[in-house]
């Protein structure tokens, strides 16, 4: 096996040497006027960087930028990826270039709405996303699912907080476990259409985990007739986890599919797999299979849960961090919402704009994701009357370094959320206008679910988390960390942990 693979990393790396050698010397015009690009030596670049994702590469990405410019070209494994830092570029790329942009790279496609190319059926997909599931009228038919969740996650909260009682003990609350539970609880109704069981629930999340946590290490698209011989137990276990997803997922399809052909479609709400039995693929004049399916619901699930949570976690330790900015948001919730009110209904959230100055801060600070999901150009095309980037070259976007410009914003790392009140920035989330932050991506590819979906979830489990209790600080602790580390999104280094008082007894 050791002897296999180091064959095989000689072999990259001849062919890499090759490659180089050969660029330098047919190397053409447009290459030459490519964004510029650090010097490396080729081996030891392939070596290193091939084995990194794109968010360990940061650090070294944000100083590549500080000494050649707001665009440059990396050479990462085989592939020419270009990295975008400036507003202007990204508005230029994504929104006046948006069908030019608006591709994925090859070895990234699957069957979803994120990850497909761009085409008739992505366009058939998320036409069906947001008409079916995310417009504003069908978004409200979910309020009752909302309660659902919101009333899991008080109960949790409360459980653990009456735990040091009987010690008379001051008890903090862990909060990422319970946000990620309770974001996940509200997207599996959402996409199934009931409320499943505690244990179930925990065994699609189990599962969703495995699948997320094995992405990196299961690419093994390269020379799959090979690989499957060099790297058996890494195969092994990818079709291990492979099953069951299936045996987990696809079940609630059949049993989805079964009540609707048993019941009225007025009998129920809507869910996101009824859309899906009902869609018809009309290039291919067909409907979907169950594991195209099954794709999609997961991606549905994870893109709006840990994302959302993590956001979520993010405020509350600012808050907890700064008590002035907790008293604030509380003392506008109780403006609007009535004395002896036990919610906060989401007819209410329209009338709290510093709640929604809140979430926006967080995500301008702590965006989920640092890169956007990478796009493919589709022809040759000059940006800011310079930059040349051909056909087919990989780009990406660096989301939290242009929130945290100091070009535009006004001490940017400090969290302030009046900068988005009264005479503040007036920020147009979707990038359509300009861009200053990007948390949800720009352009065609932008997340269906973020500006609408996670910003309306996001104000209604944070109004109602300020509206029920006080949150502190832990015991013995002086201050919150504020350390980053970057998971599947940008977490807490060190999860929040908060003492919290009931505010109505």
């Amino acid at each position: 096996m050791e002897t296999w693979l180091t064959i095989t990393i000689i072999s990259f790396s001849i062919a890499a040497l090759i490659k180089v050698i050969l660029n330098i010397l047919f190397q053409s015009k447009q290459q030459i006027r490519l964004p510029p690009s650090p010097v490396n030596i080729p081996i030891i670049r392939h070596l290193l960087w091939i084995r990194k994702s794109i968010t360990e590469l940061e650090p070294i990405i944000s100083s590549f930028h500080q000494k050649l410019g707001p665009i440059i070209t990396l050479h990462i494994g085989f592939r020419q990826t270009v990295i975008i830092a400036d507003h202007s570029l990204a508005h230029q790329a994504l929104v006046q270039n948006s069908a030019v942009f608006a591709d994925r790279p090859q070895a990234l496609v699957v069957d979803s709405i994120g990850l497909s190319l761009y085409g008739s059926t992505w366009r058939i997909l998320r036409r069906n996303l947001m008409s079916n599931l995310l417009h504003p009228s069908r978004l409200r038919s979910y309020s009752q699912v909302r309660k659902w969740s919101l009333d899991i996650l008080l109960n949790l909260l409360e459980s653990q907080r009456k735990s040091g009682d009987h010690r008379h003990l001051p008890v903090c609350v862990r909060v990422r476990d319970m946000f990620q539970y309770t974001m996940f609880s509200l997207l599996v109704f959402m996409c199934f259409g009931d409320k499943l069981d505690d244990e179930q629930i925990k065994e699609i999340q189990r599962v969703e985990y495995l699948v997320l946590a094995n992405i990196d290490r299961f690419e093994l698209n390269f020379w799959p007739r090979l690989s499957k011989i060099l790297f058996r137990k890494q195969w092994s276990e990818f079709l291990q986890i492979e099953k069951d997803r299936e045996d987990t997922l696809i079940p609630l399809i059949r049993a989805r599919k079964k009540m609707k052909e048993r019941e009225n479609k007025n009998d129920h709400i809507l869910s996101y797999v009824d859309t899906l039995l009902d869609l018809q693929l009309s290039d291919e004049k067909r409907k979907l299979t169950e594991k195209e399916m099954l794709i999609l619901c997961e991606e549905f699930i994870n893109a709006g849960s840990d994302s959302t949570a993590a956001v979520l976690q993010w405020i509350m330790a600012h808050l907890v961090k700064d008590p002035s900015i907790q008293e604030k948001l509380f003392t506008e919730i109780k403006s609007v919402v009535p004395d002896g009110e036990e919610e906060v209904k989401e007819d209410d959230l329209q009338r709290m704009p510093y709640l929604k100055a809140v979430i926006l801060e967080a995500l301008r600070r702590h965006p989920p994701a640092h890169f956007v999901i990478p796009h493919t150009i589709t022809e040759d095309v000059v940006l800011a009357d310079k930059y040349f980037l051909p056909k087919n070259v990989e780009v990406n976007f660096m989301v939290a370094d242009m929130g945290w410009d100091p070009n535009v914003w006004e001490d940017p790392m400090a969290f302030k959320p009046e900068r988005f009140v009264g005479d503040g920035e007036v920020i147009d989330i979707t990038g359509s206008k300009e861009i200053k932050m990007m948390p949800f991506g720009a352009g065609r590819r932008i997340c269906p679910a973020g500006y609408g979906f996670a910003l309306l979830h996001l104000e209604y489990f944070l109004a109602n988390l300020v509206w029920k209790y006080e949150w502190k600080l832990g015991v013995d602790e002086d201050d919150i960390d504020l350390s980053e580390t970057l998971d599947f999104t940008s977490e807490m280094k060190n999860p929040l942990q908060a003492r919290i008082s009931p505010r109505f007894k």
